[in-house]
């Protein structure tokens, strides 16, 4: 297998509303590390996409009047937006509609059926559209689902198939205990193997036609149709051309010895991704993901966004008024990697103007101006990035926040070093010092581009075009919002 080929998803978020600022926080990050192993000279594969069946598409398409695919044919082409609004570097757009993932996923299904995991029951069970997952008892409060507390659970007995998650108990926690960073953080890692140490409980992976029509047909079964976990996990690898592309498969998904997926996904999905789905490969035959990657919520005003509440954040909204690098920005060096953030339009103007337009913006306009003032030019293919160990390391670790502080602390030695140096002062008593310095600004203020690539890709392309190129304009790259 060829060690150079990387491999990232994100989830699919539902097809049920428009897009929103936490899956712009997934695609992002996701897109951070897609242009950074890009840049290190990996083949990317990089997917997302939308999930589109289960109870709570085919609720809101009846809601609306209208036929589900339908439905989600107009909803789908909503968030395939997000790659121009965000600058998203993203490969492959599944659909859990395409007639190549439906056909995966009843593959997918006769493999674990094959391996004796899949059988039938009928089962009394407390139901959540919103996560679209079975409740606990303890799981609720007051009878309400924490993470949806405005949806009534709902109560279900019917005959469905189940998947026996039971059987990879000790397979997970041995796998858990082989690979100390397939879950990070670390204590989301300790999270699951809690859960899984306390007992694995069977899943229902069916749900009955009559009722809910609208999911993937079950392999030789008409009466039912997939539970949409099921379903929507094999996009992970349907997106690869699993099962007919058997080399692409391995060559991005990886091997059990050398396993190469790595995915990104909200605390809240935490169970789905680093163990259902795991069990669920290894019923399947297949390796498991080598890594999960999990991020927190993004509250405003400390609250849960809500539209009752009116703090929903619109994503498009700050892209069309600042612009697509200073959501970026927020997203990547504002919002903690690992943990839940707030967002307040107050917090984030103030953040925009002290740290895009006064410092980023600020420094790179002056000193090519500078530049080009005292006829100051960089050679070129000038690829040298000079003690840059942290910003490198925090990378490896996905720690985009501690990646970018380093960029910052670096501007902030540039502005330091024209205070100190004054090359507009010296350039008339001592032309050749005030050249040298301004150099050394020049060179600084290209590698600084050069780390910006991967999150503000847009501001990494001007920086270098106003070096490289003399009849380039200037442009104010952060206009101070007042």
């Amino acid at each position: 297998m060829d060690k150079k080929n990387f491999y990232i998803t994100t989830t699919l978020p539902y097809v049920n509303a428009a897009p929103h600022i936490g899956f712009a926080l997934e695609i992002v990050q996701a897109d951070a590390i897609a242009r950074w192993k890009a840049l290190e000279g990996h083949d990317v594969i990089f997917n997302t996409g939308t999930d589109e069946h289960g109870l709570k598409i085919y609720q809101k398409a009846l809601e609306e009047g209208k036929d589900p695919k339908a439905y989600t044919d107009e909803y789908a082409p909503k968030f395939d937006r997000l790659k121009s609004a965000l600058n998203l570097s993203y490969t492959n757009f599944i659909r859990t509609t395409d007639a190549h993932h439906v056909s995966a996923a009843q593959e997918f299904w006769k493999r674990c059926a094959l391996n004796g995991d899949i059988y039938k029951k009928t089962y009394r069970v407390k139901y959540c559209v919103g996560c679209e997952l079975e409740k606990t008892d303890s799981e609720l409060e007051n009878g309400k689902c924490a993470i949806h507390p405005n949806l009534e659970i709902e109560h279900i007995e019917e005959e469905n198939y189940f998947f026996k998650f039971s059987r990879y108990q000790d397979a997970l926690l041995e796998y858990y205990a082989e690979n100390q960073n397939f879950v990070i953080p670390s204590h989301r890692l300790k999270e699951i193997r809690t859960f899984v140490e306390r007992g694995l409980q069977d899943f229902s992976i069916s749900r009955l036609k009559e009722k809910m029509p609208w999911g993937v047909p079950v392999p030789g079964d008409d009466s039912q149709v997939m539970y949409v976990w099921f379903d929507a996990l094999v996009n992970y690898v349907s997106t690869l051309g699993w099962p007919e592309q058997g080399e692409n498969f391995e060559n991005f998904w990886g091997t059990r010895e050398l396993p190469n997926a790595i995915q990104i996904a909200g605390k809240d999905n935490l169970r789905q991704q680093s163990a259902m789905w795991q069990a669920m490969l290894l019923s399947a035959g297949l390796p498991p993901s080598k890594q999960i990657l999990i991020h927190g919520f993004i509250t405003s005003g400390g609250q849960k966004m809500s539209k009752s509440l009116g703090n929903v954040i619109d994503p498009f909204e700050i892209v069309e008024k600042h612009g697509t690098d200073a959501l970026r920005y927020w997203l990547l060096r504002d919002m903690p990697t690992f943990e839940d953030g707030d967002f307040t339009w107050e917090r984030f103007t103030e953040s925009y103007n002290a740290n895009l337009a006064n410092g980023l913006g600020n420094l790179v306009s002056r000193v090519t101006k500078m530049a080009r003032n005292y006829g100051i030019a960089l050679e070129k293919n000038h690829e040298a990035i000079r003690g840059m160990e942290s910003y490198r390391d925090a990378m490896e670790k996905y720690e985009f926040q501690k990646a970018m502080n380093a960029v910052w602390e670096r501007i902030q030695i540039s502005d330091k070093f024209i205070q100190e140096t004054e090359p507009f002062k010296t350039i008339k008593k001592d032309p050749e010092k005030a050249q040298r310095d301004v150099k050394e600004l020049l060179e600084s203020v290209w590698e600084i581009g050069t780390l910006l690539a991967p999150f503000l890709p847009e501001t990494s392309l001007n920086i270098r075009r106003i070096i490289e190129d003399p009849s380039f304009p200037i442009p104010v790259l952060f206009p101070r919002i007042v």
